[in-house]
Formats: structure tokens, sequence, C-alpha cells
């Protein structure tokens, strides 16, 4: 489950299949029934994860695409090699945010948050 680090940013703790699937789509159903003031950004932490399939890259794409309509980030953070080649060979690496650790995707997120206001 996700955890809320603040009450605008929630952090995902990613592990492989099946876990990876099950807790993408909870976080999905969390996000999408955000409203307002409600709406949180979303940190995904790939420390735990060893390989993606289409799925779970449609997943991705579709949470962010919740995001974005409710003017939200994602920020993906510690992505071992084998994830990082996935979406260098996607070309996710264009789409999605990154940060080195969840420590840098949250000030990240915080500072573009401060920036908006």
């Amino acid at each position: 489950m996700p955890k809320e680090w603040s009450d605008r940013i929630l952090i995902s703790d990613l592990a492989d299949e099946p876990a990876l699937s099950d807790e993408l789509a909870s976080l999905h159903d969390r996000v999408a029934g955000d409203a307002g003031d409600e709406a949180h950004d979303v940190v995904l932490n790939f420390s735990s994860v060893t390989f993606l399939n289409s799925s779970n890259i449609a997943q991705i794409l579709k949470l962010r695409a919740t995001l974005q309509e409710q003017g939200r980030q994602l920020m993906c953070c510690s992505l071992g090699d084998q994830v990082w080649s996935i979406m260098l060979l996607t070309g996710l690496d264009k789409v999605l945010n990154f940060a080195p650790d969840p420590a840098s995707a949250i000030a990240s997120l915080q500072l573009s948050e401060g920036a908006d206001d």
C-alpha cells in the first residue's frame, strides 16, 4: 500500500510481480478517487523491482495520465540497471520524471510545488 509522506505526496515501495501489478492498481484507484485539495503527487520507488512487463508499463502510464488530469506529478526513483534499460528501450525515459532516490524525488516534488505557488 502507498504511504502518505505528507498531505500532498504518496510514496509506493514497489516489488516484483505479482505484487507490482496489485500495488500499481491500488495506487491508481487511490489517486483516481482524489479530487481538488486531496490530490497527491506520487513517488514510485523501484528499488526492489527487477523487471517490468508491458502490463506494468501500461499501468504506470495510466497512473501518470490520471495524475496529470489532476495537475499532479509522478516521480520514479531508485531504478536498477535492468529497469532503467526497459525505460530507455521503451522511450519512457523521455516521458516520466526520475530521481536517484526517494529523498531526491520528494525534494523535487516539493520544489516544483513551491514554484507553482
